[in-house]
């Protein structure tokens, strides 16, 4: 599956997709209610096919709730559902049930098999209204889902999710394979020793967002100057993360060109978030990891991940000798068996490198060392 981003016109027909959203977020309180007092009464969890058949019986009594279609409210039941099975799951990890959202709030609804229409070009039918859409590129593939999400600022995206039929065969064009090292000081240390800085994006705009942050809370709530100023402290965080996005792209793209195989640890970020925080936040490793596999699978390149149990930091890289302990002070340190001197980030890329490298199959280390005798 392949996932595609459209910006939708700003037009006044817009407000019909807007009451849709509004009328799918009343659906959803009125689910969530429904789940917690069916557990009161039964002590069971309900149903996601007995929510379905209730609700579209009280969607014919309603006009306002028939504005949004079918499959989007089985959406909506679809989607509580998931989410308490990830609870039923996962509650001892500390994964909360899902609660009630407030309307002006909720994001988005999705629709499936109809309710919408492609008439060429870059325009799509939704119900019974026609928008136009930035056509940033072709649409190929069959069409699964569509989903209308609205922005923080009101804006509006149409978000399609085709079928990709793109071959995912490995092809070997540099024959090299290299590991990667997080960081908190540089983003990226690689097993070639060379170090990328991260440009820590909302650090440089922290004065900036608290002082639009200031304005708002001065605001009288409810007022049309704090609706101003809110959207003001939006666009500043936006402009953040449109600058970390592009230049996560960027990184991806150079990454991909020289390397054919990237070996990475799997990290524990929210457990670093509770160490370190708005510094973990800034510098968005999950979101450059999914940028990156997307990237590499249209490249047809292999990203690797590696146990986040292997001690990576503290296996020296020349003789594996493996320490006891090592504080996160120590930068650099010697090993007691083969006496070599072991940088902390890149020793720990080399040991990614060696330990992805040996997950890769039989026929993939064939084709690799081909290309690199090329």
């Amino acid at each position: 599956m392949k996932t595609l981003k459209f910006k939708l016109y700003q037009h006044k027909r817009n407000r019909f997709l807007k009451r849709m959203i509004n009328a799918s977020g009343i659906i959803y309180n009125h689910c969530i209610a429904l789940h917690k007092r069916y557990y009161r009464m039964w002590g069971k969890h309900l149903s996601c096919a007995k929510l379905q058949s209730h609700i579209a019986k009280l969607r014919k009594c309603n006009p306002f709730w028939q504005t949004v279609g079918s499959q989007s409210v089985q959406d909506i039941c679809q989607r509580i559902e998931k989410a308490y099975q990830l609870f039923f799951k996962h509650n001892k990890k500390g994964v909360r049930p899902p609660g009630f959202k407030k309307v002006k709030k909720y994001k988005s609804f999705t629709l499936k098999q109809s309710g919408y229409k492609f008439l060429g070009g870059n325009r799509v039918k939704i119900g019974n209204k026609v928008y136009q859409f930035w056509k940033s590129r072709e649409i190929e593939g069959t069409v699964k889902t569509l989903t209308i999400k609205r922005t923080p600022l009101g804006e509006l995206f149409m978000i399609i999710v085709v079928d990709d039929c793109s071959n995912s065969k490995i092809k070997f064009a540099t024959g090299r394979i290299a590991g990667f090292d997080f960081g908190l000081k540089t983003f990226l240390t690689c097993s070639d020793g060379t170090k990328i800085e991260s440009p820590q994006f909302l650090k440089q705009s922290l004065n900036a967002i608290r002082k639009a942050s200031r304005q708002h809370s001065k605001k009288l709530k409810g007022s049309s100057n704090r609706e101003r100023f809110r959207k003001n402290l939006v666009r500043k965080y936006e402009d953040i993360s449109h600058r970390r996005r592009d230049w996560f792209w960027k990184l991806a793209h150079k990454l991909t060109d020289n390397f054919d195989v990237l070996c990475f640890e799997t990290l524990n970020l929210k457990g670093m978030q509770r160490l370190w925080g708005r510094k973990i936040s800034d510098l968005a490793r999950r979101e450059f990891l999914q940028i990156l596999e997307w990237i590499a699978k249209k490249k047809h390149k292999q990203v690797v991940f590696v146990d986040q149990w292997y001690p990576s930091t503290k296996t020296c890289s020349s003789c594996g000798h493996i320490l006891e302990k090592l504080d996160l002070s120590i930068r650099r340190w010697r090993c007691p068996s083969c006496q070599s001197e072991n940088d902390r980030d890149e020793n720990a890329s080399l040991n990614i490198k060696r330990v992805g490298s040996s997950t890769l199959g039989v026929g993939d280390v064939r084709q690799s060392q081909t290309a690199i005798s090329v």
